[in-house]
């Protein structure tokens, strides 16, 4: 683990649109601190460029606390970087070494089109989850926060599954380009929930309709989603969603 500042370089995917062919442009960064993020390494790469009147390098980020899931680079070979459980903006650059040379893409997946460079469109899980990921409520005033005992098993598991960030690590990873781990993780927050006992067969059919509907592929059963999320999200999700879509099937549609 480096203590002093390092020189590196960098291989950057550039690509003007997704109708353009793109390709890897190198790019020399020095007097880089340890103790800088990731995304604040691209930060200082930018500047150098604007300075030189080159165009800078696109690339999606927001929150930088690990909780947007807007940072989305595929950098030498992984989601997110080398470390576990860790988004691009957690990322620091103690985690390299000095005189690496570091390769970063954009997020491969027929259902994410790269917009530019980094920066892809994942606008496709926003449909998934308006295609079921909503509870019936009624309106006034909020129901007392015992009115409706929950098991804490059953909390917690809802909680966890809620803690998806939507980055599309999971797809990204998955060799069939699958977004069951995001869906099945967005299904279960509501499913494991009494609010969300109305839709819940209903959800599961329209949402892995729509998933199939953007072109993301079969799960690969390998486990690489689960590896690779930065939240840690479980594949008992993606078995939980099987279980009640394929429930679906045998109800009526009263019932669904």
């Amino acid at each position: 683990m480096s203590t002093e500042n390092m020189n590196l370089t960098l291989k950057v995917w550039r690509q003007k649109d997704n109708k353009s062919q793109g390709n890897l442009v190198d790019y020399k960064v020095a007097d880089v601190s340890p103790d800088m993020s990731f995304l604040e390494m691209f930060d200082v790469l930018n500047e150098d460029l604007i300075t030189k009147g080159e165009e800078p390098i696109v690339f999606d980020h927001d929150c930088r606390e690990g909780i947007c899931g807007a940072c989305s680079m595929y950098i030498n070979g992984r989601p997110h970087g080398p470390k576990e459980l860790v988004t691009t903006c957690q990322l620091h650059m103690r985690s390299f070494k000095d005189g690496d040379t570091i390769v970063v893409e954009p997020w491969r997946a027929k259902a994410f089109p790269v917009i530019k460079d980094l920066a892809v469109d994942r606008t496709a899980f926003d449909r998934i989850i308006a295609a079921g990921g909503f509870i019936s409520v009624n309106t006034g005033n909020a129901q007392d926060a015992n009115a409706i005992p929950i098991p804490k098993s059953q909390s917690d598991a809802a909680f966890e599954a809620a803690a998806c960030i939507a980055c599309g690590a999971c797809v990204a990873t998955c060799k069939n380009a699958s977004a069951m781990l995001f869906t099945s993780a967005k299904i279960s927050q509501l499913a494991l929930l009494p609010q969300g006992q109305p839709e819940r067969y209903r959800r599961a059919q329209s949402m892995v309709a729509q998933m199939d509907a953007e072109g993301f592929g079969n799960c690969t059963n390998t486990g690489a989603c689960e590896a690779e999320c930065p939240k840690g999200i479980s594949l008992e999700n993606i078995a939980r969603m099987n279980r009640d879509f394929y429930h679906a099937k045998f109800v009526s549609e009263e019932e669904v």
